[in-house]
């Protein structure tokens, strides 16, 4: 059962699949619809999940799953983690992958793999203080607090000395 992500309580849990570039206007749509047909119809052993998603940046794909009226179980986290990789095929974009950061430039997001971050971090390029996003957060609490915030701050800083 789709719900506005902003409702779900906020320890709800999250799944953030980072995409590798921006997605235009056109795909944000039609992402958006492919979204609203798989939530709209996420079941766990044959009963509705409630969850909603939202699109940050234009590159981060974030799942919600209200896990208070039925959990995830394999099966469906399978079938979501399917979905995302139906997007990656139909897009052309890579979500999957766990070894990519992505941090601000400004109002900018940049995306590099991890040992060019740690080569930039080892050049002085990023700080501590620069922005990044940890996309292990567990729950939308974790997510709203602790997503954006400066390396120092999350697992990106033992990179920067």
């Amino acid at each position: 059962m789709l719900v506005d992500f902003t409702t779900l309580p906020e320890e709800s849990r999250v799944w953030i699949y980072q995409a590798n570039r921006s997605f235009s206007e056109v795909e944000l749509e039609e992402i958006r619809a492919k979204l609203n047909i798989f939530i709209e119809n996420w079941t766990a052993h044959g009963s509705d999940l409630q969850a909603g998603y939202t699109i940050k940046y234009k590159r981060f794909i974030v799942l919600a799953l209200n896990q208070d009226v039925n959990k995830a179980t394999g099966c469906s986290i399978d079938s979501s983690v399917h979905f995302i990789q139906q997007l990656e095929k139909e897009y052309n974009v890579d979500l999957m992958d766990k070894m990519n950061v992505s941090y601000k430039q400004g109002e900018f997001v940049a995306h590099k793999t991890l040992s060019d971050f740690r080569k930039m971090a080892k050049d002085k390029a990023v700080s501590k203080n620069t922005i990044v996003f940890n996309n292990l957060v567990n729950n939308i609490a974790e997510f709203n607090e602790n997503w954006e915030v400066p390396a120092s701050e999350s697992w990106h800083g033992r990179f920067i000395k």
